[in-house]
């Protein structure tokens, strides 16, 4: 990593970490859920960045990768337990970064989350590995009582590239990658009060491009223009032409251009809270870019 692009990591992380401090301040019972995401959204462009992706809001026991729909009509309520999850990119180079509101009375819970991140990011050095941040993370949130969530994880992050290896598990394993200097990820601790996994809901409003090639379909064709200059970054589905939007997703679907990232949720009627940094590696620790 050149010195340009450690600065670009670290603007990039300074303008989420604003961002996601005044999101967070919007978060409020009977607020609309569609006016939060747009406001986040367009405050990121208006600070001279891009949005890495769409901005999740996951509510209770949804964990990950839920966010406002064109025309939704959801309100913050009264118990929410809401996990803001935001991507800022500035030349294609992340910030990923999370935080919890709580609209009910969770406090030991959110404090999980948040202190496991911190104590792991306390870890971080050449020569750590994730098998290590892991223990740290399980450590902290089983400690409160609760359970972290196992098939959730950390990631290493790349130009453009939002989810990549290695992994960082917020369980304990032996081993697995061993940190290096230079090396750009997040780590994201989910804590939880019900199983401790995920699986997938049938929401879907976050989808992906993963390929490139002719497709017959022209509202598909149409929807593929629109999405080119992401560079592969996840788009939402509100962000696209209103013509035949669910017709020309199924198409492209279908045809393994794009792929879809469903809501991850927990048992019914469990909360999980959710904290989240992007971190370099240095000689000697780390700089943390989201603060």
């Amino acid at each position: 990593m050149n010195d340009e692009i450690f600065d670009l990591y670290m603007q990039a992380g300074k303008i989420a970490g604003d961002v996601l401090r005044k999101g967070a301040a919007k978060v409020r019972p009977g607020v609309s859920i569609l006016d939060v995401v747009v406001y986040v959204e367009e405050l990121i462009e208006r600070e001279g960045a891009g949005v890495a992706f769409p901005l999740n809001v996951s509510r209770n026991e949804d964990a990950a990768h839920d966010t406002a729909s064109a025309g939704d009509e959801r309100l913050f309520e009264t118990g929410d337990l809401v996990k803001l999850d935001l991507g800022v990119h500035l030349e294609g180079y992340i910030a990923d970064t999370a935080t919890t509101v709580d609209l009910g009375d969770n406090p030991v819970l959110v404090e999980a989350s948040r202190v496991a991140l911190d104590r792991a990011v306390e870890r971080v050095r050449p020569g750590i590995t994730v098998g290590e941040l892991g223990t740290v993370i399980q450590h902290e949130i089983e400690t409160r009582g609760f359970r972290p969530i196992s098939n959730l994880t950390g990631h290493a992050l790349d130009q453009y590239i939002v989810h990549q290896p290695p992994n960082v598990p917020n369980i304990s394993i032996q081993g697995g990658a061993v940190l290096e200097e230079g090396l750009a990820f997040a780590i994201e601790p989910f804590a939880s009060t019900g199983a401790g996994r995920v699986s997938e809901k049938p929401r879907c409003e976050i989808f992906q491009q993963i390929d490139v090639k002719p497709i017959r379909l022209a509202s598909a064709r149409r929807v593929m223009e629109s999405i080119r200059n992401r560079r592969g970054l996840p788009f939402a589905r509100r962000w696209l032409p209103v013509e035949k939007t669910d017709i020309a997703l199924s198409a492209l679907l279908r045809n393994h251009l794009i792929r879809g990232y469903p809501v991850l949720a927990d048992l019914p009627g469990s909360r999980v809270s959710q904290h989240e940094h992007t971190l370099i590696v240095t000689a000697d620790g780390c700089e943390v870019t989201t603060r």
